[in-house]
């Protein structure tokens, strides 16, 4: 434990996450939606995320962003896993995650680190990751709503990891996202509530 502890906290591990967090930062949604014309955070819900360019620019747009914010969350996540162990790859996955939510070059508003959170979980809990990320399909194709997917795996997420059996260091970083993913979703959680939330294409 202490061995992983320098390796995260020396010069090399704080680079490491500092670059993680760089990757998080990278808006793939305004170079996305941008060529087509759209601002994403002027126009729909003004989240830049895969759901609102889906909506202002298009399926295949949307689909874009999705890949894009999983990929970077998967690529920090993994350069943290290799270049260190399992403590730094667990650092680099929040750091890219808290990069896309609070974008320190975007006056810390950013999307709502769903796919970039998901990204990591892959990475480092495949199993759980593919689990959490077919709920997530089944309960948006089914309610039509990607928000309330997004809430049930930050429910779901933390709950699998603690089931890996991997220790609540583990747990308490996938805590901490799904609590950072819920937290950008009050707004949406008051709407579902309220029976005002729009679907897909609304």
């Amino acid at each position: 434990m202490l061995v992983a502890m320098d390796r995260l906290f020396g010069p090399e591990g704080w680079l490491l996450v500092v670059a993680a967090y760089s990757m998080g930062i990278l808006p793939s949604a305004h170079l996305v939606a941008g060529r087509r014309g759209v601002d994403p955070t002027a126009t729909g819900s003004g989240n830049p995320g895969a759901t609102n360019v889906y909506r202002t620019a298009g399926r295949w747009a949307g689909l874009m962003v999705f890949v894009a914010d999983v990929g970077k969350g998967a690529l920090a996540t993994g350069i943290g896993l290799l270049a260190g162990d399992r403590s730094l790859g667990l650092a680099c996955w929040g750091a890219a995650t808290l990069g896309h939510v609070f974008p320190v070059t975007r006056r810390f508003r950013g999307g709502k680190g769903v796919a970039t959170g998901g990204g990591g979980s892959l990475v480092l809990f495949p199993v759980v990751g593919l689990v959490v990320t077919a709920l997530f399909a089944l309960v948006a194709r089914v309610s039509g709503k990607a928000s309330l997917g997004s809430i049930v795996i930050a429910v779901a997420l933390p709950v699998g990891v603690a089931l890996t059996g991997r220790g609540w260091c583990e747990f308490l970083v996938a805590a901490g996202i799904a609590a950072v993913v819920l937290m950008r979703h009050e707004k949406n959680i008051r709407r579902l509530v309220a029976g005002e939330e729009r679907g897909f294409g609304r």
